[in-house]
């Protein structure tokens, strides 16, 4: 009688242990994230992401795990991706461009979304307002439209007779074509005229660089947009080899060896991401969180790039720079 009480508590400590783990297990949050680009590219952005994550106490692989679906460049793949993440029931879906946040809100109406950095979020119509955002959607819109018109007027500090800015964008982001427009009209102010160029993809840069170069524009400024983010070391590296002076609203372009860059920085605002999935998943609701935008805007020159394209920075811009890149 006792070895068959002993086997039945052994049994039920077993159970009991194993429900315990299953409860654990249970507990770690499932976020999913909507890539533009690639794994490989993205990679910094991910790893600020986690740092985000960490700040607000969350460890991944105890706390929580990360489903990443890449759209590789192909917008039209993000509707397919979201519906994956949907059926995988994850608790919060990070997107992290217009083309993302629309095909997350299209495939769910009750899981979380959290915009990483959105152009014109109100605008875009993914949002009723930033103080009250509404249904199921929050995070963070950037500021791409207000800072554009500035970065070109510290380019022209450098460039005072530059006539002719090429642009190069995405076509299929919904956004580009309203930027476009924002820094033609800005670039007419200043007595100059815009030459927009697109690419949707790296198989397309040759050619628009090809074209850029045949249009003897002064300079080129990158259309904001996560698939040319992913894509800046090999703009960086053509623009350089057609020796034309690169300017963006994204510092990491900069970095990458652009020449002039007035911007958020892209991992600041994907490691803030961190802190509304950390909100979602202790239970606010994403429609009352009101969209952040950015606090800290960067001023970014790459010295080295300006060396080898024979162009002198003036001392007043450089002591007005925040990241000198030598």
């Amino acid at each position: 009688m006792r070895r068959r009480e002993s086997i039945i508590l052994l049994g039920g400590v077993a159970l009991a242990g194993a429900l315990l783990a299953a409860a654990q297990e249970k507990k770690k949050a499932l976020i999913g994230f909507l890539g533009s680009g690639s794994a490989k590219s993205s990679g910094i952005f991910v790893d600020s992401l986690k740092e985000g994550l960490s700040d607000s106490g969350l460890r991944e692989g105890r706390d929580y795990m990360l489903d990443l679906r890449w759209a590789e460049g192909n917008y039209e793949r993000f509707p397919a991706l979201a519906r994956e993440l949907v059926e995988r029931k994850v608790d919060v879906i990070l997107a992290t461009t217009i083309s993302a946040v629309r095909a997350a809100q299209r495939a769910t109406s009750s899981i979380p979304i959290v915009m990483t950095s959105i152009t014109n979020a109100v605008g875009s119509g993914l949002v009723a307002s930033l103080a009250h955002p509404a249904g199921n959607t929050t995070g963070i819109s950037n500021l791409n439209e207000d800072l554009t018109p500035k970065l070109l007027d510290y380019f022209f500090e450098i460039m005072p007779r530059a006539r002719m800015i090429a642009t190069l964008g995405n076509p299929a982001n919904p956004s580009t074509h309203g930027l476009v427009e924002v820094i033609r009209g800005h670039t007419v102010a200043l007595g100059a005229m815009v030459n927009p160029f697109e690419a949707n993809s790296a198989d397309e840069l040759d050619a628009a660089f090809d074209g850029i170069d045949k249009s003897n524009s002064d300079a080129l400024l990158i259309v904001p947009d996560n698939l040319l983010i992913d894509l800046r070391e090999p703009i960086a590296a053509l623009a350089l080899k057609h020796r034309i002076p690169t300017l963006s609203t994204i510092p990491e372009l900069t970095d990458a060896g652009g020449l002039l860059g007035y911007g958020a920085p892209r991992r600041d605002l994907y490691r803030r991401s961190g802190y509304f999935v950390k909100r979602i998943l202790d239970g606010a609701n994403p429609g009352d969180m009101p969209v952040e935008q950015p606090t800290r805007i960067q001023l970014s020159v790459n010295a080295k790039t300006a060396a080898v394209l024979g162009i002198s920075i003036p001392a007043a811009l450089l002591g007005r720079t925040d990241k000198v890149i030598e």
